[in-house]
């Protein structure tokens, strides 16, 4: 399995009774995004106790999910409901119950990379 490209975060709760049709339509109609790009589309619902990551590959949609058995999934805002980019890093610790609000990410340095 390849991750997807770049992972956004829906801030909007969204009904987990939606499966690969109707992800893929919030994707257009609420991310203005499109789902067959290859990144992936993380939505969770009111009571963020569940997550669904919808991503295209390989000639089809895959769908992750997770239900939170106790405890919740921090609450991430956006100005005016946008989607939030996330690093893969970020989406684990969302998964894992991190709190990416309070976590601070320290300095790193990456070298340059130049397009050969």
């Amino acid at each position: 399995m390849r991750p997807p490209i770049t992972l956004w975060l829906c801030t909007q709760p969204t009904d987990m009774r939606c499966s690969y049709d109707g992800l893929a339509a919030l994707v257009r109609r609420q991310l203005g995004q499109n789902p067959l790009s290859g990144h992936g589309f993380i939505f969770i619902n009111r009571r963020r106790t569940q997550l669904k990551c919808l991503y295209f590959q390989a000639g089809g949609y895959c769908v992750w999910s997770k239900r939170l058995e106790r405890g919740r999934f921090a609450a991430l805002s956006a100005p005016a409901g946008q989607a939030i980019t996330l690093s893969h890093a970020e989406f684990e610790a969302l998964i894992e119950g991190l709190d990416l609000v309070v976590t601070k990410r320290r300095k790193r340095w990456h070298p340059k990379v130049s397009a050969a």
